[in-house]
């Protein structure tokens, strides 16, 4: 994919890999993937029975049908209108998945954590909400894009625990906000220059709770220039770690091409 305008262009590559994981019956998570378009999305379902299926199915493909369609039109998009066109496609699935957990009884409690990236010119438009995370690989070293939107992470805000601190575990896994669940739920949504070389992660808690980021870190050098090896190889560790989660990755690689370069 290639994004049209004046002076270098991102160039993207993506991969994707998901897993139930060795503790679940169902894989619960949900992954859009558009190269063409320049636009990913991954949602972690949560709810009884198919429920979760149902709300990370409906995120992840909407949201990404949404801004791909946006982007056909609109080749050449502001940042601030990126951000804008994220804002409206998470509240309308937002709407969606919350008044469908209300009128059937079969999804009650449904909802979904999301983290979706869509690139224009050269920056990334990074959304979440909940604790899917969104990681940057730069210059050999990985940073997160994204802060968990859980009571764990207030707690370590607060100074009241450390990241690391087993007594968190108890908590871990509550997250604070989340698709379906409030009819004014607000993304977080931040806007990350790019730069050639740069990778991004995108991923469910069911990665980032079972290997630490310098495992992740580890696993994108060793197979830099193999993305899907590196996305399955993520998976493998994690199943290796417990698995006590579904696990869902998706990896973008970037570089910066000539924009007459005829590249596509």
């Amino acid at each position: 994919m290639s994004v049209p305008g004046n002076g270098p262009v991102l160039q993207l590559d993506m991969a994707s890999c998901t897993d139930r994981g060795r503790m679940r019956e169902h894989n619960e998570d949900a992954l859009a993937c558009d190269a063409v378009a320049g636009v990913a999305v991954l949602a972690d379902g949560m709810g009884g029975y198919a429920a979760g299926e149902v709300a990370s199915g409906a995120a992840a493909s909407q949201v990404a049908a949404e801004l791909a369609r946006l982007k056909a039109e609109y080749p050449v998009l502001s940042p601030a209108d990126m951000m804008q066109a994220m804002h409206d496609a998470i509240r309308r699935v937002n709407t969606q998945i919350y008044r469908a957990a209300r009128k059937d009884p079969r999804y009650t409690g449904m909802g979904t954590t999301l983290v979706a990236a869509a690139f224009t010119g050269q920056v990334a438009v990074i959304a979440h909400a909940g604790d899917s995370r969104a990681y940057l690989l730069r210059d050999g070293r990985l940073r997160r894009m994204t802060k968990d939107h859980s009571l764990l992470q207030e707690r370590i805000d607060l100074g009241l625990i450390q990241a690391d601190d087993p007594a968190g575990d108890a908590v871990r896994n509550l997250i604070t906000r989340a698709l379906g669940v409030d009819p004014l739920l607000e993304p977080e949504i931040g806007v990350h220059a790019m730069r050639d070389g740069d990778r991004v992660l995108l991923c469910s808690d069911g990665l980032s709770d079972m290997i630490s980021d310098a495992r992740i870190e580890q696993v994108l050098l060793q197979h830099a220039d193999e993305p899907q090896q590196a996305a399955r190889e993520l998976v493998e560790q994690a199943n290796a770690a417990g698995g006590r989660d579904n696990i869902s990755v998706i990896l973008i690689g970037l570089r910066l091409a000539d924009a007459d370069s005829g590249a596509s």
